[in-house]
């Protein structure tokens, strides 16, 4: 069953049960604007028992604050049970919850007059309580009754005003603006989760500079990423970036973000300079040009506490810290060792640190020749040649009689080096290199050839 046809049906059972029912919030925006919604919610009178008494499969989520989800197929319909809200001492929830009996008194506790729209399900008859359509047709964010009361309940809806302002392209009305900006310090008190999942959102919604550039006017972008704020005004060597300061290049990258972007690859563009700031050295202090010495194992600290601070899985913190450490080494792939190559594109995600890269040149000297160049090489080299299958193992290097310990490992890297660069191609030549390059004595160690690390 498709999502409106669920949330259709539970309209319908709720409704021959004798209660009220109607579809609410974000998805009643979408059809009107005619998008297709990512979810459905439902609002009625019913009480959440009453509601998992009608839906005994109904996971109460929120039953405190009247929400129901019924599950399908892998998703879900919310369902609200028509309330008023009493005080909101955290910042987030309210500390008293109060049923009402019509979806007019429901819409006031909500945030945006564009998600405050309510439909008939069966016959598409939108009730507008507060002027959401007009608000809609004039490309506004407008907060429902009070901005400042709104944002006290709950200091994420500040973050959501730009998000939405910049997913529709739509303006915040002035007085909103206002409110957001007079509270903008309180988004400190928001979880490191809610800011991280609002963030990310804006980030892969396809409008991710206009995002920014919203954060950075409303005055939340210092209070949330104070190290994002810290690239205006930092200057870049022009010869390199004609563009202009670090943060009008990761502007630009950020504008060359499609929807449904990958959140690594969204949060790796956006850290991936983030070590400028505070390597800056001008062209006086090194006697020729401006330099970023070390920005990008600054960059990989710094991004590590944000995404600490934000509560990224290891997964997805790994993933974004590779982006960000490895970007500068496309300027190196021409004159790389064909192993080291080899081993570069091997990394994890490979096609995210490639489109980083384009997206990197295109923001700034709009020269793609290495990025060709890698392409060139990915579809020329055949795949069982960047990964080949081991010559030797651990095993074999100690039946060889070596001793455990690093030795082995140096062994191993030497046989791969010679191996992705074309020079053996059977066991037997791996044991003649080995046998050739480190003595027989264990304790003794060879000189005649470097084994090289993975990306000198």
């Amino acid at each position: 069953m498709k999502p409106r046809e669920l949330a259709n049906s539970i309209c319908d059972t709720l409704r021959a049960a004798g209660f009220q029912a109607f579809l609410v919030g974000g998805c009643v925006r979408d059809i009107v604007l005619g998008r297709e919604p990512a979810d459905y919610d439902v609002a009625t009178d019913a009480t959440p028992d009453e509601v998992l008494q009608i839906f005994p499969n109904g996971v109460s989520v929120g039953a405190q604050f009247g929400v129901i989800f019924v599950p399908f197929d892998g998703g879900k319909v919310e369902i609200a049970t028509f309330r008023s809200d009493v005080g909101y001492t955290d910042g987030r929830h309210p500390d008293q919850v109060v049923y009402t009996g019509s979806p007019e008194e429901d819409v006031q506790r909500r945030d945006f007059t564009i998600n405050g729209l309510v439909m008939r399900h069966d016959t598409g008859e939108v009730l507008d309580f507060v002027d959401g359509q007009a608000d809609l047709r004039k490309g506004i964010i407008r907060a429902i009754g009070h901005p400042n009361r709104r944002f006290r309940e709950d200091k994420l809806r500040m973050l959501r005003a730009v998000r939405f302002a910049a997913r529709f392209e739509y303006q915040i009305e002035p007085d909103t603006f206002q409110a957001i900006s007079n509270r903008a310090r309180e988004i400190r008190q928001v979880s490191g989760e809610r800011v991280r999942e609002e963030l990310t959102k804006l980030l892969t919604e396809g409008a991710a500079r206009k995002g920014f550039e919203l954060l950075d006017s409303t005055g939340l972008l210092p209070e949330l990423l104070p190290e994002i704020a810290a690239m205006k005004g930092v200057e870049q060597p022009p010869q390199y970036h004609p563009e202009g300061d670090v943060w009008i290049h990761t502007l630009l990258m950020l504008e060359g973000l499609p929807p449904e972007t990958p959140l690594t690859l969204a949060w790796g563009v956006l850290l991936h300079d983030i070590g400028k700031p505070s390597t800056f050295r001008s062209a006086a202090e090194t006697g020729d040009r401006i330099r970023f010495d070390g920005h990008v194992d600054v960059g990989v600290a710094i991004g590590r506490e944000i995404l600490g601070r934000l509560r990224f899985s290891n997964d997805h913190s790994e993933q974004i810290l590779s982006l960000v450490g490895h970007h500068m080494k496309f300027k190196d792939v021409r004159s790389m060792r064909t192993a080291t190559l080899k081993r570069f594109v091997r990394l994890p995600g490979f096609d995210e640190h490639l489109e980083l890269h384009r997206l990197d040149c295109l923001a700034s000297h709009r020269n793609l020749e290495a990025y060709d160049f890698v392409k060139n090489f990915l579809s020329t080299t055949p795949p069982e040649s960047v990964r080949p299958a081991k010559l030797v193992t651990g095993e074999d290097v100690l039946g060889l009689g070596y001793a455990a310990g690093p030795i082995v490992g140096r062994i191993l890297a030497l046989v791969e080096d010679a191996q992705l660069d074309g020079e053996l191609s059977s066991k037997e030549e791996a044991i003649r290199l080995i046998r050739r390059t480190f003595p027989r004595k264990r304790t003794e160690f060879p000189r005649a050839r470097k084994v090289r690390k993975p990306y000198e």
